[in-house]
């Protein structure tokens, strides 16, 4: 196999995840047409790759494709990018967009271990002073105190902490601190995008957020206000309500209705059962990846159509007519 780009004469670079096709950074599959190329990160130019080397890269690049959640697809091509580093471009009909368990059950069991642990910290040292007190005799009004006044301080710090800075489209953003985080409600709204508002407190006041912007917020507050973290029943919940919809943000809009009509005295996200929480922790996170990725799968679409259009020529000349019918026949079969 080739190390370098056909068009650039530049280095391909290598991978460790395909251990099929250890070249490439960026890899390109078509699983139905057994097709495979290298996509250059210097040039950007698709290098199709050797009959021979394809099939077992192709079900790997597939399986990878479909175990990643960090993804997005359109009608037939969509761009997944993996923790390692390695970029797989899928070309066929799309994947439906399942959420994976195993990815967001690990992220909110780690903020409750966190969590769990500054807490039993503090209880530690609230209950060594006062056995430090009885050992030497003062058990003091003093040593007594001392627990609740750390809690106190504790609160203070959590009501003063700098949360997030929430970028908008003109002037300066918005700074949200501790004290903030109850006041964050989503709530519906037929007159705007997506049928919800997100309204939210910040150092200069009030704010209602829309559309984008509303997202934005929502998914740089949400990891805060479940920064106690989810049982792995209580994500596999969240992940269940989403599942119906093919779009997770659609979700927001039933999760906006309960929160305004069916929870009186607790329409704050805050308030909102656990696993209701989660589901829209989750939905805002998967909108952001998708804005993160289009803009790449957008220029892809238009190489990959120029690709493929050399690629048709070159395995026909290569592949007699008869093994292209015998190929189709056991596509079909």
């Amino acid at each position: 196999m080739y190390a370098t780009c056909l068009y650039c004469n530049v280095h391909l670079g290598a991978n460790e995840i395909i251990e099929e096709f250890p070249v490439g950074r960026r890899l390109a599959f078509d699983a139905d047409k057994g097709r495979l190329w290298v996509v250059c990160t210097n040039c950007e130019r698709w290098n199709l790759t050797p009959l021979n080397e394809r099939w077992e890269a192709i079900e790997e690049c597939e399986r990878r494709f479909r175990d990643e959640r960090q993804r997005i697809t359109r009608d037939n091509i969509g761009l997944a990018r993996l923790s390692e580093g390695l970029e797989l471009v899928r070309i066929g009909d799309p994947l439906r967009g399942e959420l994976a368990t195993w990815r967001y059950g690990d992220q909110f069991g780690r903020r409750g271990r966190s969590r769990w642990l500054k807490t039993a910290g503090v209880a530690t040292l609230g209950a060594a002073a006062i056995v430090g007190g009885l050992t030497v005799g003062a058990f003091s009004v003093g040593a007594v105190a001392l627990y609740p006044y750390i809690e106190r301080r504790r609160e203070e710090r959590r009501r003063n902490r700098l949360i997030a800075r929430i970028p908008r489209w003109t002037g300066e953003p918005f700074t949200v601190r501790g004290e903030h985080l109850d006041r964050v409600r989503v709530m519906p709204d037929r007159d705007v995008e997506g049928g919800w508002k997100l309204a939210l407190s910040h150092d200069a006041g009030d704010e209602v957020l829309v559309g984008a912007e509303a997202m934005n917020a929502l998914a740089m507050l949400t990891p805060r206000i479940n920064i106690g973290g989810a049982p792995e029943r209580t994500v596999r919940e969240a992940l269940r309500r989403l599942d119906p919809f093919d779009d997770v943000t659609q979700y927001l809009l039933p999760a906006a209705h309960v929160a305004e009509f069916k929870a009186p005295g607790q329409k704050n996200v805050a308030n909102l059962p656990l696993a209701t929480r989660v589901a829209i922790e989750i939905a805002a996170n998967e909108e952001n990846e998708r804005h993160a990725l289009e803009g790449d799968l957008a220029l892809l679409e238009l190489d990959w159509k120029e690709a493929e259009e050399i690629a048709g020529i070159a395995d026909g000349l290569l592949v007699p007519s008869d093994v292209e019918e015998k190929l189709d026949d056991l596509k079909r079969g």
